[in-house]
């Protein structure tokens, strides 16, 4: 798109002086490009000779090769900068003093998904908390959400459930871009950070990820094209569950389901408003890793056909308590430990509200439980308005 730029390309074309004689971190993995497809960690070389003296990876690696929850990566060093790179989810998912005592600015360039429980925002969040406390700057070099910044859905976070995937009270599609989340963290944990965030240029919420013209990179292994990022707010719920939510296919999110599943009861005991914006295709699938692996499973593969229209959390809730309805002798929530939580529910943590969890169980009706949290949502999107840098 003629005029767009990412906060990475705003930095290289205003030169960034004042980061001049600096030493630089950077927190990126292989999704940080620039709008000429080349990584910010080379960008940044280039633009700041033998400034760059370590980088740091979130969740999957700062190459994004690894798999999966709880699948840690180890640090390493990278042989073109010779700088190391630790990994922010390893033994631990908070810098140490080690880390930053070779830094004193650390840039930040990650893609997130617009969605809460994707553990990005979290480790931004430590970063933060970790600069505060040591006297470190923090630069993000903002880049957009995805599926946009206007339509917001799904449960606030209650205090109670804050973990490593939802470190604030935010609905499960939050709408905002990483620099505006880490405003929102500044303020509201009273960090005080020496914190600036590089906005993009030409960006606007209403924007889905193909009006940027931005090729798709994935930020993470189960993220492979713009279209999981669609549905993923509703269909992460999966992972709290003894259903398949695509792992060990080519199309995870899109793709869901189970052996027992049965394509006609569930299609019944749907709504025709869940359905808004979207087609099922029934399918089967045979995940070659992860839940039921090597099992044949039934299930059904999402086709978003209006974008403005559907609703992926509501509909996952819905398609979630027509499973229970359907195969409550089969269904199972998922146990403990989740994200390195061993004791809550994996399902909670996921929802953001316990009390979803157990309408589901009773049966209450999915829009009855929309309701509840379409009035949480309303008030978020007012008390966000402040930390807006886009309009």
């Amino acid at each position: 798109m003629d005029g767009f730029a990412l906060g990475i390309d705003m930095l290289q074309d205003h030169a960034g002086r004042r980061l001049r004689n600096r030493r630089l971190g950077l927190l990126s993995n292989q999704a940080s490009l620039d709008r000429h497809l080349i990584p910010s960690k080379e960008a940044l070389a280039r633009a700041f000779p033998g400034q760059v003296k370590a980088l740091f990876g979130p969740q999957h690696g700062h190459g994004g090769e690894d798999q999966d929850n709880m699948v840690e990566t180890g640090h390493s060093r990278d042989p073109e900068l010779n700088v190391p790179v630790f990994s922010l989810y390893s033994q631990t998912r908070k810098p140490g003093h080690g880390m930053f005592d070779l830094v004193d600015t650390l840039i930040v360039d990650l893609q997130d998904v617009g969605t809460r429980v994707y553990t990005f925002a979290a480790t931004v969040l430590n970063c933060l908390k970790a600069a505060s406390r040591l006297g470190k700057e923090v630069l993000i070099l903002d880049r957009p959400n995805p599926i946009g910044g206007e339509i917001l859905e799904g449960a606030v976070l209650k205090p109670e459930l804050y973990s490593f995937v939802g470190p604030f009270r935010f609905p499960m599609r939050h709408g905002l871009t990483m620099g505006e989340m880490a405003l929102i963290f500044d303020r509201v944990f009273s960090l005080g950070s020496n914190l600036e965030v590089v906005a993009m240029k030409g960006w606007r919420r209403r924007f889905l990820w193909p009006e940027t013209g931005l090729r798709w990179v994935m930020p993470s292994p189960n993220m492979p094209v713009f279209e999981t990022s669609q549905v993923y707010p509703g269909q992460v719920i999966w992972e709290g569950t003894n259903l398949s939510e695509g792992r060990g296919t080519c199309r995870p999110f899109e793709m869901f389901g189970a052996p027992f599943l049965d394509h006609r009861a569930l299609r019944a005991c749907l709504s025709g408003e869940a359905l808004a914006g979207c087609r099922l295709q029934e399918v089967t699938f045979r995940p070659t890793f992860h839940k039921w692996q090597g099992e044949l499973c039934r299930g059904f593969m999402i086709h978003v056909t209006d974008p403005l229209l559907f609703r992926p959390y509501f509909f996952s809730i819905a398609m979630l308590s027509a499973v229970g309805l359907c195969h409550g002798d089969r269904f199972r929530w998922k146990e403990p430990p989740y994200e390195y939580e061993s004791e809550k529910m994996p399902i909670d943590l996921i929802l953001g509200d316990r009390s979803l969890r157990e309408g589901i169980e009773r049966g209450t009706d999915p829009a009855e439980l929309r309701d509840k949290w379409e009035e949480e949502v309303r008030e978020f999107k007012e008390w966000r308005e402040g930390f807006l840098l886009y309009r």
